[in-house]
């Protein structure tokens, strides 16, 4: 656990009923005359833009929606749409959607300028300096994007996901509407869900686990192993849904004062070579990562046990039995999910092994953080498990 440690946030957070009405003050006190909306066509035609963008116009400023975005985007696909927003004259960036649209904002945000671009932040993160402010709309409970000081993108050359992260990319707003998850299609539901799942677990058991991050993972895995099976499944639970919410949010937090770990750094290789939705990929790597992992924080799964387990008579005593406990109820929520725990699905073949473990170990940003070092052996052992 870190002696030392910090936590930086959003100016402003606005959840609960109806919070996507502060919108139209916020442009207001910040005087906006044009806003560059960031946004995708699947959010558009799932009818989820409409409220933001009610809520822009009540403000009385004029927009410019940029919607041209694919999932899991690569770097020159997200400079192009940042290029397209330094041509709008936008004074203010709102975000709506998942965690590529919110971290492409993210990047527009510090790129209102000649000096860089996107690859030169791939390069050197350090280089970036706030140009716009922004809000911040998740569509799904799950990345965090909304909170984190990071943006995702694919290196197609490298055939990998990497992190830019700087704190300048914090966002000045952030708004959790629960309206905005409703209807979210039960597979982005689990698959976003269970990336919030990791992000809470990965945090707590981080080598950079301290007093910050403990009171936000603990909190945020609570809600989710609680929470998210109903979330998932019944459209109308709107209360599991909120808490869902609050939950990713709350891993995005632990994300900023901690950082995630194994699981997270062997999932960007399947993202970047084979586009499996990051949240599957960190689905089918959650346990075996975890038991992997378990002689090295064993302590914290179990007060994770004593902390999430609320069975009127809890039967697990010892450490080993709650930390077992555990790692059996991730495999449960992954299956009861319907989320796929193998590549063969994703026609990945054993061929590609050790291709995977080079990438997978160039991902020392997070393999620093795991509680277990990780070797090319074991990363090996990790990826033939999932084959």
């Amino acid at each position: 656990m870190l002696t030392t440690y910090s936590l930086k946030m959003p100016h402003a957070v606005y959840g609960g009923e109806n919070a996507m009405d502060q919108i139209t003050a916020i442009l207001k006190a910040n005087n906006v005359k044009r806003a560059a909306l960031f946004t995708d066509k699947g959010i558009e035609a799932a009818g989820l833009f409409t409220l933001p963008e009610e809520a822009v116009k009540a403000s009385g400023a004029d927009y410019y929606v940029l919607d041209d975005l694919p999932a899991e985007p690569s770097y020159m696909a997200v400079q192009k749409l940042v290029d397209e927003f330094k041509a709008s004259g936008a004074d203010i960036i709102v975000a709506c959607g998942g965690g590529s649209v919110m971290d492409a904002a993210k990047l527009a945000s510090v790129l209102v300028t000649d000096e860089y671009g996107v690859k030169e932040l791939l390069d050197d993160p350090g280089r970036a300096k706030k140009c716009v402010p922004i809000i911040l709309i998740p569509t799904t409970a799950g990345t965090g994007a909304e909170v984190t000081p990071n943006a995702i993108v694919a290196v197609p050359e490298k055939e990998l996901k990497v992190g830019i992260v700087n704190d300048n990319m914090i966002a000045d707003y952030v708004i959790l509407d629960a309206r905005m998850i409703k209807n979210l299609p039960r597979k982005i539901a689990a698959a976003t869900g269970v990336d919030a799942l990791a992000h809470c677990i990965e945090c707590f058991t981080s080598n950079k686990a301290n007093p910050f991050s403990d009171l936000y993972a603990l909190e945020g895995l609570d809600l989710i192993l609680n929470n998210i099976e109903k979330a998932c499944d019944d459209p109308e639970a709107m209360t599991e849904k909120n808490r869902m919410q609050i939950a990713a949010y709350y891993g995005g937090l632990a994300i900023t004062a901690s950082g995630t770990t194994a699981v997270h750094a062997l999932s960007y290789p399947l993202g970047g070579k084979y586009h499996i939705a990051h949240g599957v990929s960190n689905a089918i790597l959650l346990a075996p990562v975890m038991r992997f992992n378990e002689p090295a924080c064993r302590d914290r799964l179990a007060a994770a046990y004593d902390r999430c387990c609320h069975d009127e008579e809890k039967t697990c005593k010892t450490k080993e039995e709650k930390s077992a406990w555990i790692i059996r109820r991730l495999e449960e929520i992954v299956k009861h999910l319907d989320i796929p725990t193998s590549l063969k699905e994703f026609g990945v073949p054993e061929s590609d092994l050790e291709g995977l473990v080079e990438s997978g170990m160039q991902v020392q940003r997070l393999l620093v953080n795991n509680p277990r070092e990780v070797k090319p052996e074991d990363a090996r052992a990790l990826y033939k498990e999932i084959m």
